[in-house]
């Protein structure tokens, strides 16, 4: 008799460790649907590559990757390098959480495998710069350097809150950046303290980064915050919190299918909250490109 099977990456060192202490349970509420569970940490990108290379070969249902957007990172690369065309069930288990925030995954073990246990599906874009894929956000510039210089035990501890609290230290060290974009809706030079091109809506925990951002409509949301005097910083963090900054004139915001980006500076970039590749960037919406569990199904492409 052929066995139903699912291959579960997961972070054990993913936000606070409580998935790695739920792994039996899961394992056991998957057993007792004689489903049986392949479970491996997730772990370097090249040894992710070596477990998907042989994966279509495995007779794999679905494949589950629990733990922050960095771990879906790793997954999705891996599986689309490898052109894995398998259905992806998420288990919140990080930090920030962003892409799971977009589906309203539950963040509790009943309500994430009771998910990953049904047949519903919906398709997401996927991002892509450099030949490296992301399924929330591409950043460069000041809010890298909040996301890669946060402490990862602080992170643990602390959670979102640690984004919030580093990003506060660094401001007074926040110096313009110039860049130039090339795109269908937009070309032109820019100084800016730092830019998003969003897949989702949320990043870094904040839930209204892409207010207006579609997972599925094969579109990128570009955010560019420009140089501005700091007495007008406040005014922006406002907008920022309240999710209107799209509108705020010191921001440069539009949607696009691809875009170019070019520096005579380094800039650090960051995909979905790690190291991303260096400039000049290529970047490119991928429509439709995963299926992915969500609480209904939804397979036409309609907007959340």
């Amino acid at each position: 008799m052929k066995t139903n099977k699912v291959l579960l990456v997961y972070n054990p060192a993913s936000g606070s460790g409580v998935f790695k202490t739920n792994l039996d349970k899961i394992i056991e509420i998957f057993q007792k649907k004689k489903i049986m569970v392949v479970p491996v940490r997730a772990d370097k990108p090249a040894f992710m590559n070596e477990i998907f290379k042989d994966a279509k070969n495995m007779g794999y249902q679905k494949i589950i990757a629990a733990g922050g957007d960095g771990t879906i990172n790793v997954v999705v690369n891996a599986m689309l390098n490898h052109d894995l065309d398998l259905p992806l069930a998420i288990f919140p288990a990080g930090t920030a959480n962003d892409f799971a925030y977009y589906f309203d995954i539950p963040h509790d073990i009943e309500g994430m495998t009771r998910i990953a246990l049904e047949e519903n599906y919906t398709y997401c874009d996927v991002g892509v710069a450099n030949g490296r894929y992301f399924i929330n956000v591409a950043a460069m510039g000041f809010i890298v350097d909040v996301s890669q210089k946060t402490d990862p035990d602080v992170k643990s501890t602390l959670g979102v809150m640690s984004y919030y609290i580093k990003g506060l230290s660094e401001v007074p060290k926040l110096q313009p950046i110039p860049i130039h974009l090339e795109s269908e809706e937009f070309t032109g030079d820019e100084k800016m303290y730092f830019m998003l091109v969003m897949n989702g809506r949320s990043a870094g925990g904040f839930k209204r980064v892409g207010s207006n951002a579609e997972i599925n409509d094969g579109l990128l949301d570009v955010m560019l915050f420009r140089e501005l005097p700091i007495t007008e910083l406040l005014s922006l963090l406002i907008h920022f919190v309240q999710g209107n900054h799209t509108e705020h004139k010191n921001v440069l915001y539009f949607k696009t299918k691809k875009i170019r980006l070019e520096s005579n500076v380094a800039i650090g970039t960051d995909i979905d909250g790690e190291k991303g590749p260096a400039f000049p960037l290529e970047i490119e919406c991928l429509y439709r490109k995963l299926r992915i569990n969500t609480l209904r199904n939804d397979m036409e492409g309609s907007n959340w």
